[in-house]
């Protein structure tokens, strides 16, 4: 048969069919919808804030051929001059970098970047950075240590403010704004390198030497010459882009997981639903193929339903996840609630690649799941289908493959990750749901098996019908274990997460009260207030903290650097396993669970940690702790040991146990009065605040997973919906017959409504075994394979059970509204044309 014949039978007989129930067709369009728009939305808002801020790294670092960094901390100016009268250097532009907060005159604190330039230098190697000066301003201003100049995100913020005061360790330094600068991105100052240094404690340091070589240079032949001092290395001007994308890069992925789960819902949605359309339509297909319409041909009918179905809902979910990218674009920043970006307010940036990705995953979603319904379409005997005899059950020959595809899942999540994705864990969880779908069958006779033959005909009609109707049992839960099972195992993995993250709160936050600075270049408390603290009324005790960060390997994030008054490791650090004993004369490090992945570190091992004046020390590795705050790693040294390593006396964090009763207002009035011109920087919360803080990060991260989890089992719900309506649709004959043998329609409803009792209650409890094997691939794998830590499994039993409770009513209510419908006072006549 030609594609025009195909068409018109589209027009002619799938048309009325979905016209006839439109809430199926809905609820299978919008499966694909959802699915398709979340991915999207997902792509382009981390699209969108990659690019945004590779553009503003590339304008504050402008288009050097290299940097020479160190630590934090900078290095000594003294190599600018080497490197500035080197023959093969054209330009040597030395830069210093502050992270600080700008006061306007409103009041308002943000966080800012402040550049140190010289201007005679810089333009060559990064022209964006070049002040512009205003018009009423000296020509000379960019020379003066007042003068500051704003790019445009802080122009924008501070409302064009004329003057402004910046954050320094020693106060507020007030500047006036006599221009601006090109470069995009967050809010950028840029002043004269030799006012930063004055102002700022860098004072013959420097962050940064931004480096373009002669033509024809060779960059190796030139570093080899500078022999650099220990701590300075080379880096890429696109490092800090790099390192951004690969510390958000396990969040991505796990987002656009999350967001495929409507999408993987959604093929079993298609499926159920085409299978049922098939089965109600099974005269019609067998007039059809009595009429000359081939197997074949039949098989193509019902894909280009599905194609069509797939290309609508796509085209519907690409517009969406537009939409939704640009409000989340605007809502959240670009990070999603993960905090990767901060201060980027990205512009919406369209993909005509990604959008034919996931167009086409959506299509793809769309024909997967029309596949069986289409072959029994194809597999049926027209003449025995139009006098009822025919029984597509399916192929008896495909009961290996559920157990096969679960002992893979077992297999997949057994493997290490790939370019540190657990992609493996993901098929794991792939072949775990296609597994237990296909295992749906024999799991729903077995459970079956399990009741008593009830006594009351009516109950025992409906559990002899679910019991050798287990296809069509199939049919009928498939998307409903598919989407519970998910939900479930989301369900388990943010509680999990939760649980185990307020058990080490109450571990990390064993003091009272908190006092810290915000961290920054140079931040430390002032020593006057270390001093007197533990000295004043109602403080029973105090510890310290100074943290820092170091760069373990200029491709990764930072490490932070925590040294801590510390008498016994084992009570002041969630470790993970035991100490090992510290050999004489060895310095002992405590790393985070992030560090000991992604840096090799064992306890027992002997490691050269930089400092952040840029010198390397070794350590003996003692022990692992486990970390939520810090997912790149983190690292603790005793405070003693930090002091006679580098002699920095510093402190940021101060913690104070308190006497029973103390007045926690009073003292924090105290150390701010103690703290003199930091006062107003000082912060101070209590062990409660801390935590209660902690945890709206924790559930705003989550915020998209809650989310996805509500779209996943909403869509199970309608597939519940859309199944059982269009299964009592298909069996008026059979309400007929019943009607015919004595039943009543209150009797017939009963049945309809036990039968969707007995299959959901199978399907939940199948849904939740599923989603509990799911569950702890998700906890005990992808977690610490995507965010190098790890946690204790949770069950919330309450919650489980709701979700169970909600999917088994649905079924039950559905089925019992549908029946309804269907059995209706001339349910008798429904079988008239057999006579």
């Amino acid at each position: 048969m030609s594609a025009s014949p195909i068409t018109g039978l589209l027009r002619q007989f799938s048309w009325p069919a979905w016209r006839r129930q439109p809430g199926r067709l809905l609820t299978a369009l919008l499966s694909i919808t959802l699915g398709v728009a979340l991915a999207f939305s997902v792509q382009l808002i981390n699209q969108s804030a990659l690019a945004e801020f590779g553009a503003a790294v590339r304008s504050v670092n402008g288009q050097p051929d290299f940097e020479l960094r160190a630590q934090r901390g900078g290095f000594d100016e003294s190599l600018y001059a080497r490197v500035a009268q080197h023959p093969q250097v054209a330009v040597a532009s030395p830069v210093i970098e502050v992270d600080t907060q700008v006061q306007a005159a409103s009041g308002e604190r943000v966080p800012v970047k402040l550049l140190g330039l010289d201007v005679l230098t810089a333009a060559p190697v990064a022209p964006s950075l070049l002040p512009q000066v205003n018009d009423d301003a000296d020509r000379l201003a960019p020379l003066s240590p007042d003068a500051a100049f704003l790019n445009g995100a802080a122009q924008q913020r501070f409302a064009n403010a004329t003057s402004l005061q910046l954050r320094s360790p020693a106060g507020w330094v007030p500047v006036t704004v006599q221009g601006r600068v090109g470069a995009g991105g967050p809010p950028l100052v840029v002043m004269d390198i030799a006012a930063v240094q004055a102002s700022f404690g860098w004072l013959g340091r420097l962050s940064r030497i931004d480096v373009r070589l002669q033509p024809g240079a060779d960059r190796a032949a030139v570093l080899r010459s500078l022999a650099l001092p220990e701590g300075v290395r080379a880096a890429s001007p696109d490092e800090s882009a790099e390192r951004a994308s690969n510390m958000s890069r396990a969040y991505r992925v796990n987002l656009t997981v999350l967001a495929l789960v409507a999408l993987f819902t959604g093929a079993f949605l298609v499926f159920s639903i085409l299978s049922l359309s098939v089965a109600q339509r099974q005269p019609q297909f067998a007039l059809l193929g009595v009429l000359g319409l081939s197997a074949r041909e039949r098989l193509r009918l019902v894909m280009l339903e599905a194609l069509l179905l797939g290309l609508v809902g796509s085209a519907l979910g690409l517009l969406l996840g537009t939409g939704l990218a640009a409000l989340a674009l605007r809502l959240l920043a670009g990070d999603l609630g993960g905090g990767y970006f901060p201060g980027v307010a990205p512009r919406l940036q369209f993909s005509l690649a990604a959008a034919a990705v996931y167009g086409a995953l959506g299509v793809i979603a769309a024909v997967v799941g029309a596949w069986t319904p289409a072959r029994a379409a194809q597999q049926m005997a027209p003449a025995q289908a139009l006098k009822g005899l025919s029984a597509a059950h399916g192929s008896a020959g495909a009961a290996w493959f559920g157990p096969a595809m679960l002992a893979a899942a077992g297999v997949l999540a057994l493997l290490p990750p790939v370019a540190e994705l657990p992609l493996p864990a993901y098929a794991s969880v792939a072949c775990l749901l296609l597994g237990g779908i296909a295992c749906v069958p024999a799991g729903v006779g077995w459970l079956l098996k399990l009741l008593p033959a009830p006594r009351h005909a009516l109950a025992l009609l409906a559990i002899e019908r679910a019991r050798h109707e287990r296809h069509t049992a199939t049919i009928a839960v498939a998307g409903v274990v598919a989407s519970l099972s998910l939900s479930v195992a989301l369900t388990v993995m943010v509680t999990s997460f939760r649980d185990s993250m307020v058990e080490w709160l109450d571990q990390v936050l064993p003091a009272d009260l908190y006092v810290r600075v915000p961290s920054g270049e140079a931040a430390s408390l002032p020593p006057a207030l270390v001093e007197q603290a533990p000295r004043l009324p109602g403080v029973r005790r105090m510890a310290t903290l100074h943290s820092a960060s170091v760069q373990l390997a200029p491709e990764r994030p930072p490490v932070a650097l925590m040294v801590r008054d510390m008498v016994d490791p084992a009570q002041s650090l969630p470790l993970v396993g035991t100490l090992q004993p510290l050999p004489a004369g060895e310095t002992a490090a405590y790393v985070s669970e992030g560090a000991a992945r992604l840096y090799d570190l064992r306890p027992g091992m002997r490691t050269a940690l930089p400092m952040p004046d840029g010198k390397r020390v070794n350590v003996f590795v003692r022990g692992v702790w486990r970390d939520y705050a810090h997912q790149h790693g983190a690292v603790v040294l005793h405070a003693e040991d930090y002091r006679r390593l580098t002699g920095d006396t510093r402190i940021t964090d101060l913690a104070l146990w308190l006497q029973p009763g103390s007045d926690i207002g009073a003292l924090q009035r105290t150390l701010r009065t103690l703290a003199g011109p930091s006062a107003d920087a000082l912060q101070c919360a209590t062990a409660g605040e801390l935590r209660a803080v902690s945890l709206r990060i924790f559930d705003r991260s989550f915020a998209v997973t809650y989310w996805l989890q509500a779209v996943a089992i909403g869509i199970g719900l309608f597939g519940i919906a859309a199944s059982f309506s269009a299964q009592v649709l298909a069996r008026r004959k059979e309400f007929g017959l019943l009607a015919h043998l004595g039943f009543t329609r209150r009797q017939v409803l009963a049945v309809v409504a036990g039968e969707g009792a007995v299959w959901t209650c199978a399907g939940a409890l199948l849904g939740l075994l599923l989603g509990l094997a799911v569950s702890v691939v998700l906890v005990k794998v992808v977690n610490p394979q995507s965010f190098h830590w790890t946690m204790e499994m949770a069950l919330p039993g309450g919650r489980l059970a709701l979700l169970c409770a909600a999917v088994v009513a649905a079924g039950t209510l559905t089925a019992w509204l549908a029946a309804r419908s269907a059995a209706s006072r001339q349910m008798a006549l429904a079988v008239k044309e057999d006579w």
